[in-house]
């Protein structure tokens, strides 16, 4: 006998648990926000970074291309052009990818050595690549479902804000953009991605299945945190 499903509310409740494997209680991010980072550690996390933030338009493009809901996918573009920039109507917005390269910048990286990939580890490459993947080949439903990681980032970027100043003087404070944008955008994101996991993930199996999803999620980004931590260490 299929287990009766649970309550929207009931079901947030779960899909918000899952943060306990979230990225912020990695060792070396809570090393990056705890100002005990070399500069090396932070130009590694940097440029490896930029890896996700070029694949994050490419992820939710693939979104698109399996939606046939108009409405999700007037909605679902602003992530694009969030992370892409824009210029329309003599509005013009740099985008996601642009601040990060500045933050790069401001901690002593080239934009070319970033852009290039020379720095990019081979197993957050392939994490990144799984997402992007994943992405492409389930249904629409369970891409946004997989992104659904945005229910906790807001307190990640955050964390970044309220130390990285404190701690890491030397890098310029307009580096931090990215992070400042991304409070704001995250929040609104999670939005529009809680709604459809909430309205299409009904029955208890489809919700045990929303909750493996978001768990495949929040390990890609945990792996991508244990390959740099082999990389560049972890300062006690």
């Amino acid at each position: 006998m299929t287990a009766t499903a649970w309550t929207r509310t009931e079901f947030e409740g779960k899909l918000r648990e899952r943060g306990r494997s979230y990225h912020i209680h990695h060792p070396f991010n809570v090393m990056l926000n705890t100002g005990r980072a070399t500069p090396a550690q932070i130009r590694g996390w940097v440029a490896n970074r930029f890896y996700y933030q070029i694949a994050i338009p490419v992820k939710d493009a693939a979104v698109l291309s399996n939606c046939p809901d108009r409405e999700v996918r007037r909605g679902w573009i602003q992530r694009i052009l969030d992370h892409d920039g824009f210029e329309i109507g003599g509005v013009r917005d740099p985008g996601g990818i642009e601040a990060w390269l500045r933050l790069a910048e401001a901690v002593g990286l080239t934009r070319e050595e970033v852009e290039d990939q020379r720095h990019l580890i081979p197993a957050v490459r392939f994490a990144v690549d799984a997402y992007v993947n994943f992405a492409r080949r389930v249904p629409w439903q369970e891409a946004v479902c997989s992104s659904l990681t945005e229910l906790f980032a807001p307190e990640i970027h955050q964390q970044r804000l309220a130390t990285w100043p404190e701690h890491y003087r030397w890098i310029e404070p307009e580096g931090l953009a990215y992070f400042r944008n991304r409070v704001s955008q995250a929040r609104r994101d999670v939005e529009q991605g809680l709604a459809v996991t909430l309205d299409h993930f009904d029955t208890r199996p489809l919700q045990e299945r929303a909750l493996e999803i978001l768990q495949f999620k929040l390990d890609i980004l945990w792996a991508m945190n244990d390959a740099m931590a082999l990389k560049y260490g972890v300062t006690p």
